[in-house]
């Protein structure tokens, strides 16, 4: 034991990611990391495990104690009444054969490992296991980027590797592509596809633009799917076309495989890009801004993401709630209408992008203008156009950041400052978790659950801050529940508006598309069709694959035969 690393090296190359990693991992609520056993695991083989893990990994990629504070969830809400989600050691692969290795030892154990890529989901749990006791897999190390083709635009990356690092790869090599990026540039690609992230250009989607896995089995076995399953074909990261039955589906907020290399789509360099904003005065706008540009995705006059932001989220960015509110409560709707002049926008405002040659952008534009001007006339609508030198394609730097950043592809931390939103004091800790719905795009629909989770908010005397994803048919409405960690009485109130929007958009038919470590068995336990058959199935998988239940296990409320009373205990 003596022989582990207590201290973890850096986990970024990049100052800025490895400093905000630093300060959301700082100041936890409990100082102490108290020592906690896998499940049915004495502390004799628990022991000789980490032994063996040593020999394996070498004794700097082993972690136990104070080595665990980086394991944690930063965001932890005591008062939820969870116990309290701890690793019982860390492991930190750096390759495949590692990883096959370590396989091998906590099969033999019958120890359960957590695995993640960066650990950057927070709000969603982090890097915490959702059983106490796992062993947390943590993946940055391996993080080569294996390839980066121009021609197809594609590109094939290990877990390790950030937004932040494929970007500055491809700026750096004077690639013709952009790759998409999340909201912030320290997460991982491959993780936050997994977790079916999203970004803002047109391969936005993450999950929707794979081309070919690599997994590892609990028991070691490697596998890949799609065209990648030869061994020699030059089509592996081009299609998603496969010979039989696709599986890259089954290792989506998955607990059945380890994904250690994909590919991904990325987006050619565009002629020209113009920056499209909509804004409307009153919050019953939403309606009219959901049916016209849904109307607009699903005839492809918009073929991208549209992203929808209330004006108490936006002005987070500028400002912390006691500066923009000094009275009790959730800022009034009168101050909101001020506030609407104070940051020039709407109450409700769209962002989208339109990416491709300057005159097609140009007659695109054109009748979002048209529909706009006849279905929508209150709102206000604006374009700035950005085209390369002399008709060639455009560098994504050469847009402002007011207009590009994620929605040219840019990573950054830019909305960080978000988590401090309610912070009253000095020593006042910022966190946040979120509910997350797939909600049906229809505007009467929309507006009535954003009447509902606005009132949910205000009953705890929080504003509404939210947004949403406007795919083609449905909407990702995300209600982002910031608070000081430090607060008692924040940490419950905000765990009560969860709770209460979870059984609002319960009854509504609505399920979280993602979701923290302590709410996975309650998303799941939605998806009750015959006797939850889905669950069912899944679960058959994962006890033919993963006998010793060793992977992952109650993820997104999967769990294996042998540790399935874990779930009827919580």
């Amino acid at each position: 034991m003596n022989d582990m690393a207590t201290n973890a090296p850096p986990k970024y190359s990049d100052p800025l990611y490895q400093a905000a990693h630093d300060e959301a991992f700082s100041k936890p609520l409990f100082a102490k990391i108290e020592t906690v056993l896998p499940p049915d695991v004495s502390q004799e083989d628990f022991a000789l495990a980490l032994e063996q893990l040593i020999e394996v990994l070498g004794k700097d990629a082993v972690f136990t104690g104070e080595g665990l504070k980086e394991y944690v969830d930063p965001y932890e809400i005591p008062e939820s009444g969870y116990e309290r989600s701890v690793p019982s050691a860390a492991i930190c692969p750096s390759s495949v054969p590692e990883l096959q290795k370590l396989l091998k030892v906590v099969n033999e154990h019958k120890i359960p490992v957590w695995t993640f890529s960066r650990g950057k989901n927070l709000g969603y749990g982090g890097p915490a296991p959702r059983v106490p006791g796992c062993i947390a897999l943590d993946l940055h190390r391996m993080n080569k980027i294996l390839e980066v083709n121009e021609k197809f635009s594609y590109a094939v990356v290990e877990p390790g590797v950030t937004f932040g690092d494929l970007y500055e790869y491809c700026a750096k090599n004077k690639l013709k592509v952009w790759p998409s990026t999340a909201s912030l540039g320290w997460g991982s690609i491959i993780g936050n596809t997994l977790d079916r992230g999203m970004g803002f250009i047109p391969t936005g989607v993450h999950h929707e633009n794979v081309a070919g896995m690599e997994v590892v089995l609990a028991n070691g076995d490697v596998v890949r799917t799609g065209q990648f399953a030869m061994s020699n074909s030059p089509s592996a990261h081009i299609t998603k076309l496969t010979f039989g039955p696709t599986i890259d589906g089954l290792f989506l907020q998955s607990n059945l495989g380890i994904v250690t290399k994909m590919g991904f789509n990325l987006t050619p360099q565009p002629q020209a890009y113009m920056a499209c904003s909509f804004d409307v005065p009153e919050f019953e706008h939403i309606e009219t801004i959901v049916d016209v540009f849904g109307e607009l995705r699903r005839n492809g006059t918009l073929p991208y993401m549209v992203y929808v932001f209330y004006i108490a989220e936006w002005a987070t960015m500028f400002g912390k709630h006691s500066e923009w509110w000094k009275g009790e409560g959730p800022i009034p709707d009168w101050r909101l209408k001020e506030m609407q002049k104070d940051l020039d926008t709407g109450i409700w405002t769209v962002k989208f992008g339109l990416y491709g040659p300057t005159e097609v952008i140009k007659a695109q534009f054109d009748e979002v203008q048209r529909v706009v001007a006849r279905d929508a006339p209150a709102g206000r609508l604006r374009q700035a156009l950005f085209t390369g030198e002399d008709g060639g394609p455009l560098d994504a730097t050469a847009v402002p950041p007011l207009y590009g950043g994620v929605r040219v592809g840019i990573p950054s931390m830019w909305n960080i400052p978000m988590v401090n939103y309610y912070n009253l004091r000095e020593d006042s800790v910022g966190a946040h978790g979120a509910y997350s719905p797939i909600v049906p795009l229809d505007g009467k629909t929309v507006l009535e659950w954003a009447k509902t989770a606005k009132g949910v908010c205000a009953d705890q005397g929080f504003d509404f801050l939210c947004d949403f994803f406007m795919h083609e048919r449905y909407a990702i409405f995300v209600t982002m529940l910031c608070f000081d960690k430090t607060s008692k009485t924040q940490r419950a109130s905000v765990d009560k508006v969860f709770h209460n929007l979870f059984e609002e958009g319960s009854r509504r038919g609505f399920a979280k598309y993602r979701a923290h470590i302590n709410h996975m068995d309650l998303n799941a336990e939605l998806f009750d069709f015959n006797n939850h058959a889905y669950r069912r199935f899944v679960e058959t998988l994962k006890d033919s694959l993963d006998p010793n239940g060793i992977l992952s296990p109650g993820k997104m409320g999967i769990w294996p035969q042998r540790l399935k009373q874990l779930r009827e205990a919580s």
